[in-house]
């Protein structure tokens, strides 16, 4: 199954609290963190909410 290397490029600060718990949820802490996750609709789902914030890559 495809997965995601999803990785905080920018703050959660200034953002709509939705947002940051958003992060939180696909376990973003800081900048620079990277996370790997299933290719999953809910997970698509919640990278397209936080998209200005992230940097997304396929990986196998």
């Amino acid at each position: 199954m495809p997965r995601l290397k999803v990785t905080q490029v920018r703050s959660k600060v200034g953002n709509k609290p939705e947002l940051r718990e958003t992060l939180r949820s696909l376990g973003l802490k800081r900048i620079n963190d990277v996370v790997v996750k299933e290719d999953r609709p809910e997970i698509r789902g919640m990278v397209y909410a936080v998209r200005h914030l992230i940097k997304v890559e396929e990986v196998e």
